[in-house]
């Protein structure tokens, strides 16, 4: 047996040490859960909501001992003095509370992604263990201290390797689905993930950086470092489309956390769903500040003085409803500074007593208390005075606000003045039109200022005593159960006892629109506008915020092209710190080159970056006829297209769900592509007819061959990428900026191959 056999078998022990604890702590949860279960649904229902709070718990944490199965554990870090430390997903300890396994996140483990040879400490060696299933396969060291005799250890055990392990990763087919990096962080990474919780961090970085991984890992590093602070407020994360999120959504549940919400912002008011876009034009103007001014202004607009004022029977008493007492109610109405529909109570209350005290002036004797308030009921039962109070200060839902000003192009010449003629046909609408994604934060501004209606607030008062009872009894329940605080949070069991059919932390902060988070995840922020950055501000007051991007993908044409220009306003400038990536990990050298020249080419702001490692013949240009709209021509662009893609899916697209391509062109053309593709997939003998159904039935978020534009796939990662007809690209963009941040975009998706298919027609265009 030759020596790196037997370190194999050495940290075999340790791997199968970790897992059987794992193991024990399962079945512990497993046999609470089952003890849970069988008490059956007997009992008060205080009782059984207690027993189903008891499992919702045991699930959760079931769930999270499970998701941290693959590659438990994943490295080694030694010391000069001769002690060990085992880097894992989790910590765990033995019965006796003795450690096995060092989370990641750990103070302790920091060494395992900072120190260098410059600069280690008292580290002397770091040691890469790879698993496949629970099996080591393969050790990798790397020594930081020169001095130290783990040299001429790790030259004789033969695991002296270098940094393997981060290039397989590197080179390993895509899945679909974003894979974390724990085992692979580099050290600039890792000190923005540690980064402080009470600012804002931006993480800027060229595409393949590995912006939205540091991002994910932080939030698992804060979810840990700042558990209690986390706990009942969550993390939520804000991804440019619904593709996104699939794709990133097992990085947090495989590092063990799952108070993690991701929406993206169509979907962040709870019974709105809106992912269809504006025009790039309409996006922007419905994208600026301004557009909170509107809403001032139309909001104030609905109150006014009645022309008709009614007068009211009490009693045989004509009561009027006076100009000057709305003015007075009204005055007492804004001075109070709530929303809109909440002080319009204050209103209507101001308005019932003065009409209250119209009715006693004119009496010759001094009524009671009883009489008064019948006088009051009297009137405020009054459709008159309904109708009239209605028309002096009208209740509204932020719907119908937003809705009523979109379909009337008087109400935006008269709410947004500013707006040009073309500006209001830009954004006119039919009433009754679905909201689009750029409407959503505009609806919240609205919301915001209109605040709840008075019944439904009514409604959450109600249910808010009810929770602290709730609450106070689930502390109770705790302490007599005598439950293991390692087995089960209590602020986790008091969070499902009171959530009901909406226990999880996900379902709760869902379901309410004022839900204010601990941290807030933006990927590709550089998209935002001005009213997106609004909306989220609300929703996270401590001004906590991971934020992603690269400016110069910027496509959007209200974005971000200046991090300090849009970021300033909101945080100050000592609010946020600026970090950036400056390792391609995705893109070959030669993919990163082409990319990053064409990009300063067209005057964008790219961050220096180097790639990781070289492909040969990972750039291929197919060339095309001129003429481009000639119809034959246009023949043989799709037959090249399709030619290509249908090889690339012969290399890269496996059985077995890994392998990725896309096929990226201009929305013009993307429907004719995809059938265009499929004919030739269809035909092509090296893709049987079962293997053909199952590609072409893929969902669409987990599809191994895609048809898509560049703005599908930001945030995106193909194994290759097939660029077709950039100029035409180029040509229905907004604009050039907008463009050739679009074809950057494009250009940076793959981790293998590029293919650009282009003719001299699309040249004179755009010269990639």
């Amino acid at each position: 047996m030759t020596e790196y056999s037997r370190q194999i078998q050495e940290e075999q022990k340790v791997v199968d040490h970790a897992y059987k604890r794992l193991d024990d702590l399962r079945a512990q949860i497993r046999e609470r859960l089952d003890s849970v279960r069988a008490r059956g649904g007997h009992g008060s229902p205080t009782q059984r909501s207690e027993r189903d709070s008891f499992a919702v718990m045991y699930e959760d944490r079931l769930m999270q001992l499970r998701s941290v199965e693959d590659r438990l554990v994943f490295g080694r870090i030694d010391d000069n003095a001769g002690n060990r430390h085992h880097i894992g997903r989790i910590g765990l300890s033995d019965e006796n509370h003795d450690p096995i396994l060092t989370d990641w996140r750990a103070e302790a483990a920091r060494p395992f992604y900072e120190a260098t040879p410059e600069h280690h400490g008292d580290t002397a060696l770091r040691r890469h263990i790879t698993l496949s299933m629970r099996t080591v396969t393969a050790l990798e060291d790397e020594i930081l201290d020169a001095h130290s005799d783990q040299v001429a250890q790790a030259r004789e055990h033969g695991t002296l390797t270098g940094e393997g392990a981060l290039l397989a990763s590197l080179s390993s087919r895509r899945t679909g689905k974003m894979t974390d990096i724990v085992a692979t962080i580099q050290a600039e990474q890792d000190r923005i993930i540690r980064s402080r919780i009470d600012q804002a961090v931006v993480v800027q970085g060229g595409p393949g950086t590995g912006k939205t991984a540091v991002a994910l890992h932080r939030a698992a590093y804060l979810l840990y470092t700042h558990r209690r602070a986390l706990h009942n407020s969550g993390v939520l994360i804000i991804g440019p489309g619904q593709a996104f999120l699939h794709y990133i959504d097992q990085v947090l549940p495989s590092l063990g956390e799952t108070g993690v919400i991701s929406r993206t912002i169509g979907t962040l008011i709870p019974g709105i769903s809106a992912e269809t876009e504006d025009t790039p034009y309409a996006a922007a103007l419905k994208g600026s500040r301004r557009m909170a001014d509107m809403l001032r202004n139309a909001i104030a607009a609905r109150i006014r003085i009645p022309r008709d004022l009614p007068v009211i029977p009490v009693n045989g008493i004509k009561v009027p409803l006076l100009a000057t007492d709305i003015e007075q109610s009204q005055r007492n109405a804004r001075s109070s500074r709530k929303p809109h529909n909440q002080a319009r109570d204050v209103f209507v209350n101001s308005m019932l007593g003065l009409m209250v005290r119209r009715y006693a002036d004119q009496l010759d004797y001094t009524p009671d208390q009883d009489e008064l308030d019948n006088a009051r009921i009297t009137l405020r039962m009054s459709s008159s005075v309904r109708k009239t109070l209605n028309t002096a200060w009208l209740p509204m839902s932020a719907q119908w606000l937003v809705s009523d000003i979109f379909s009337k192009p008087h109400r935006m010449r008269q709410f947004a003045p500013w707006l040009k003629e073309e500006d209001i046909q830009l954004l006119l609408r039919p009433k009754g039109s679905p909201f689009t994604r750029s409407d959503v934060p505009i609806l919240d501004e609205a919301m915001d200022m209109l605040g709840p209606d008075p019944h439904e607030a009514a409604r959450r008062e109600v249910q808010d005593a009810d929770r602290r009872r709730e609450e106070e009894y689930a502390r109770q329940s705790m302490q007599l159960a005598g439950v293991d605080p390692s087995l089960v949070d209590t602020k986790s069991l008091i969070t499902a006892m009171t959530g009901g059919d909406d226990a999880t932390l996900a379902s709760r902060a869902g379901n309410d629109r004022e839900w204010t988070y601990g941290h807030i995840v933006i990927d590709e922020a550089q998209e935002l506008t001005p009213m997106d950055w609004r909306m989220l501000i609300r929703r996270c007051p401590s001004r906590s915020f991971t934020i992603v991007g690269d400016v110069a993908q910027t496509s959007a044409i209200a974005g971000t092209r200046s991090w300090s220009r849009t970021l300033d306003p909101l945080f100050g400038p000592d609010g946020w710190e600026l970090d950036e990536l400056t390792v391609d990990y995705r893109n070959p050298k030669e993919v990163c080159d082409l990319s990053s020249g064409f990009a300063r080419s067209e005057g964008l702001h790219v961050s220096t970056v180097s790639a990781a490692r070289t492909v040969p013949d990972s750039v291929v240009r197919v060339p095309l006829p001129s003429g481009s709209r000639n119809s034959t021509a246009q023949a043989g662009f799709f037959d090249a297209v399709s030619r290509n893609a249908v090889d690339m899916i012969c290399r890269y697209v496996s059985r077995d769900g890994s392998g990725r391509i896309a096929v990226i062109c201009d929305a013009e053309i993307k429907d004719a592509v995809n059938k265009s593709l499929r004919i030739a997939m269809r035909m092509d003998s090296r893709i049987s007819d079962a293997e053909f159904t199952r590609l072409t039935s893929q969902p669409l978020w987990d599809a191994q061959v895609n048809v898509c534009t560049p703005a599908e796939v930001k945030g995106l990662e193909y194994d290759t990428v097939i660029l077709a007809r950039p100029g035409l690209i180029m040509e229905n963009a907004a604009s050039r900026a907008v463009a050739a941040s679009d074809l950057y975009v494009a250009m940076t998706r793959p981790t293998q191959k590029l293919i650009i298919i282009e003719s001299e027609d699309d040249k004179e265009v755009i010269d990639l």
